[in-house]
């Protein structure tokens, strides 16, 4: 019993620290090669985690590894819009927020006990990606932070 109330105040105690009275610090991450910037907490995403599979970019967790983030761009075709690049990609079927323009797409569902998020811009032959995921019960302290690191991104 011990353990658990242990555990609990550790998972709380972790929780409280992404929403407290602190406020973030932000940066900016720039991708030279490909013109990708967008803000980023660099104050909770304190640790990097090695660069993503495909194309430029970095990703980078929290130090305690229950929240991570993955900034990217790869090359993609001038004719390939974002709808037809989403559908290559083979999103699960229980998508639960799906936004799809002529320059983005914004996809977000839930994985076990984790948000993910995903919202990639398309310019200037790059697809710009941020991928976002973090643990569920934290979902509102995540809210303002994962708006304001999708609304940052850009592409030369």
């Amino acid at each position: 019993m011990k353990t658990i109330v242990q555990a609990a105040v550790v998972t709380l105690a972790s929780s409280t620290q992404l929403a407290s009275a602190q406020p973030a610090r932000w940066e900016t991450y720039s991708i030279p090669e490909t013109g990708t910037s967008v803000d980023f907490p660099s104050s909770i995403f304190t640790e990097q985690a090695g660069r993503p599979p495909d194309g430029y970019g970095m990703r980078f967790q929290t130090v305690d590894g229950r929240a991570n983030l993955t900034i990217q761009a790869t090359p993609v075709g001038a004719s390939v819009s974002p709808a037809a690049f989403l559908a290559k990609m083979h999103p699960p079927p229980r998508i639960r927020y799906k936004r799809i323009t002529s320059r983005f797409f914004v996809v977000s569902s839930f994985k076990g006990d984790k948000v993910w998020y995903d919202r990639c811009n398309f310019s200037n032959g790059f697809v710009h990606c941020v991928l976002i995921n973090y643990p569920v019960r934290e979902k509102r302290a995540w809210d303002d932070i994962v708006t304001r690191i999708s609304l940052s991104l850009n592409g030369r």
